[in-house]
């Protein structure tokens, strides 16, 4: 009985260490709340920049891995890029913008 006891609660503990492991980030990966608040970053940047009349007209991707903001494409003016790091920076959760976007 006892040894049965001893082997179930080796499960169960493996079981939630395994569930923790998972979970986890690692400096090359990330965690699954990391990727979803990624993902919610991702999305806002994206909603604000399309409302902005004037960068709604170029094509701006964003990309976000562990709160790090990318942004790239082609853009008319120093000004607008400026813009387009400002409103990225506003959203909570970001930690920093790194701006590729290009002088066309």
């Amino acid at each position: 009985m006892k040894k049965r006891n001893i082997a179930i609660y080796f499960l169960i503990l493996l079981v939630i260490t395994s569930t923790f492991a998972a979970c986890a980030s690692s400096p090359k990966s990330e965690s699954t709340s990391e990727y979803t608040d990624d993902a919610w970053i991702t999305t806002k940047v994206k909603s604000l920049l399309a409302e902005d009349s004037i960068l709604n007209s170029f094509k701006i991707g964003v990309e976000t891995y562990k709160g790090i903001v990318q942004l790239s494409g082609f853009v008319d003016s120093k000004e607008t890029i400026a813009k387009a790091g400002k409103i990225a920076k506003s959203v909570k959760g970001v930690r920093s913008v790194r701006n590729d976007l290009i002088l066309k």
